[in-house]
């Protein structure tokens, strides 16, 4: 199970049996959060630990392992909020702009961040800077907006937006592919190059056939004058 907490709070992670394992005696129990091994407490087929999510420390997986004749698990995870970005690349032309949204369903960051990623960094994008070239608008609460203005072959990449939660942060990824104002006429060129080829060898292959139907008529009016 995947359970979302955007703030400090207190939880209670439960595991029992269902009625019809509910015969099952003599069952050990453990809850473990990776290698560490929590108390916890018991009631008639349910066994639990209570845990105050204070910050992003008390986050992660924790599994309830119940053996006996049969052994049964199951694993909790605690986790920030997820981010919503676009999972499709944004395709576009040098000069063109490009906008990048990203939302958080249902929760609301304390703020926004947006990056630029380059090979394994992570730069910061700060319109204050350099306002010809980026727009940060957030649009809601939950919703932020990246403008582009002006694209170029530099701004091609992977863009990423952090929201910060009082648990810890989460992170969306758009991809953006700026494409040079020749892509479209790379198809054309390239037919119209066949096509010129294509007369070229036609033109040579005329004149050689012609230069060869010459050489012909010339060598028969020899043999003929041979002849007489």
């Amino acid at each position: 199970k995947n359970i979302t907490l955007d703030h400090a709070t207190a939880i209670i992670l439960s595991c029992r049996l269902d009625n019809k394992h509910s015969h099952l005696k003599s069952l050990q129990v453990t809850w473990k959060k990776g290698n560490e091994t929590i108390r916890h407490n018991t009631t008639e087929n349910s066994w639990n630990i209570q845990l105050m999510v204070s910050d992003n420390s008390k986050l992660g997986s924790y599994s309830c392992t119940l053996k006996g004749e049969e052994e049964f698990s199951a694993i909790f995870h605690l986790q920030v909020p997820k981010i919503e970005g676009r999972e499709k690349p944004i395709v576009t032309y040098e000069g063109d702009t490009a906008i990048m949204i990203c939302k958080s369903l249902g929760y609301t960051p304390i703020a926004w961040t947006w990056y630029m990623t380059n090979g394994s960094k992570q730069i910061a994008i700060n319109d204050t800077l350099l306002p010809d070239k980026y727009v940060i608008t957030r649009i809601s609460a939950n919703v932020t907006h990246l403008k582009i203005l002006k694209l170029t072959k530099e701004d091609d990449g992977v863009y990423c937006c952090e929201a910060a939660f009082e648990l810890g942060k989460s992170q969306g990824k758009t991809k953006l592919k700026v494409l040079s104002l020749m892509a479209p006429l790379r198809p054309f060129l390239a037919v119209v190059a066949e096509v010129v080829i294509l007369v070229t060898i036609i033109f040579i292959y005329e004149m050689y056939s012609k230069k060869k139907e010459k050489y012909a008529e010339g060598e028969k009016e020899f043999d003929q004058i041979e002849q007489l």
